[in-house]
């Protein structure tokens, strides 16, 4: 990656719990943009991944249209028999990385480490403090890459947040 060209992948959690994630995330790539970053790769699973392509496109069709948007697809699913792309994606460059030989379950991970491989930045949404999960997978990745990591994720957006044992119980009852 070469210092003048900037290049930003999202990694998120497939549910986003947080409310008013579409707004930091807005103002999370424009400030990308305006620190010169001018292409952004995004994946196909997940709420988060929607919305960062939904925003994505929204500054590229209003206010930023010299912005790049690439979707890295990991499935050949999603392409129709005649190699044609499905219309959510036809507006927009795709990137299919060498994923067949890893385990059909790591797929996306090895995808997601490819784009960071292809970034020297991305805005997240990982809870870092997750048992399990390939986003928490991928941000260990990208710090060990040494990446600029914007991670948009509160804890206060767990639903139970701030609630005590009593509270939980009577929620459940």
């Amino acid at each position: 990656m070469t210092e003048n060209k900037k290049h930003c992948c999202f990694i998120g959690h497939r549910q986003v719990l947080a409310k008013d994630i579409e707004d930091k995330l807005t103002a999370a790539i424009i400030s990308e943009i305006e620190s010169g970053c001018s292409s952004f790769i995004v994946g196909t699973h997940g709420e988060y991944d929607e919305l960062a392509l939904k925003v994505c496109r929204r500054l590229r069709d209003t206010e930023r249209g010299d912005i790049r948007i690439q979707v890295a697809i990991t499935s050949l699913n999603r392409i129709n028999k005649r190699g044609a792309l499905y219309a959510p994606y036809c507006d927009v460059d795709t990137v299919m990385y060498a994923i067949e030989d890893a385990h059909y379950k790591r797929q996306i991970t090895v995808s997601n480490m490819q784009m960071i491989d292809n970034c020297d930045r991305i805005i997240c949404y990982v809870n870092t403090a997750a048992y399990r999960s390939g986003a928490k997978t991928a941000l260990r990745y990208a710090q060990k890459q040494g990446l600029k990591i914007v991670n948009l994720y509160r804890e206060q957006d767990q639903p139970l947040y701030g609630m005590t044992m009593e509270q939980i119980k009577e929620l459940y009852k």
